[in-house]
């Protein structure tokens, strides 16, 4: 069921908001309450998978894959209440920075205006998250240079430019620079999980050794989720919290999403950090 959706706060312009994956279930799972929690506040909201994900089953691939995961994506993208999700035609595992998606990354982000663009850091144990947040890095300043891809506006400026949370440690650990509540959007964000068929109660188990189990209860698969995909707030998220929500109401939070600010892009101030986040208390 969508969530009901409220006009933005009077007197301020709705926020645009980029998510950027390498596959189509990438946004749901890193950004998935928190683009709910945006999408139910008024503001416009993409996801975006650099690769159709036609390499990423046991038991099928190819064409038929990409169609059942764009389906997945669409349907995820409807539980959310977001604007859309775009997948892009590149084949899983075949992502290279590249001036063919660089240029596809440029578009998408002029197409969109978008305020602030969300993607993966560069350190990653998969080669499409790696190459994926460097092209999305390459993309960065080139998006506001009119004579790269005439053929679409450039943007108006620079936007703000975020990496997902991830757990790798070098060349440095992740900074939880902006970190967000989202146990109003947590079963949207299982819900969207639950999408991914393919993915969650297919591939993912099976790579993890895993896929026994799968509940076989459609009813009890949300718990299941939840157990396996939603980890708890980590003491580094935790002080996160305390910086935006204050040390008492940030206690009060069960489940979090962290984001840090790349070195690329404009530069936020706290006010402008509010902004592009609604949901954060002032």
């Amino acid at each position: 069921m969508a969530p009901d959706v409220h006009d933005p706060a009077p007197g301020s312009d709705p926020v645009r908001a980029l998510f950027i994956g390498a596959h189509p279930d990438d946004c749901d799972l890193k950004a998935g309450g928190t683009a709910a929690l945006m999408a139910g506040e008024g503001h416009a909201v993409k996801f975006a998978s650099l690769t159709n994900g036609d390499a990423g089953h046991h038991e099928m691939g190819g064409g038929a894959l990409a169609r059942r995961r764009r389906a997945e994506a669409e349907e995820a993208a409807r539980r959310l209440g977001i604007d859309a999700y775009e997948v892009m035609p590149h084949s899983d595992g075949e992502v290279r920075p590249t001036l063919e998606i660089r240029r596809d990354v440029i578009r998408c982000i002029r197409e969109w205006n978008a305020d602030v663009v969300v993607g993966h850091r560069p350190n990653d144990y998969h080669p499409d998250h790696r190459y994926g947040g460097q092209v999305v890095q390459d993309a960065a300043y080139m998006v506001q240079v009119p004579n790269v891809l005439p053929t679409v506006a450039p943007t108006d400026g620079n936007p703000i430019f975020l990496y997902f949370q991830d757990r790798f440690q070098k060349p440095y650990p992740f900074e939880h620079d902006i970190v967000v509540g989202i146990d109003a959007a947590l079963d949207r964000k299982v819900d969207a999980l639950d999408a991914h068929e393919s993915q969650f109660y297919g591939w993912l188990p099976k790579a993890s050794g895993a896929l026994d189990q799968v509940p076989d209860d459609p009813a009890a698969r949300p718990d299941w989720l939840k157990e396996r995909w939603i980890d708890p707030v980590s003491d580094a998220a935790r002080t996160g919290l305390d910086v935006w929500y204050g040390p008492g109401r940030a206690q009060d939070v069960q489940h979090a999403e962290s984001f840090q600010i790349a070195e690329y892009g404009r530069q936020p101030a706290d006010a402008e950090v509010h902004r592009l986040f609604p949901m954060l208390p002032t």
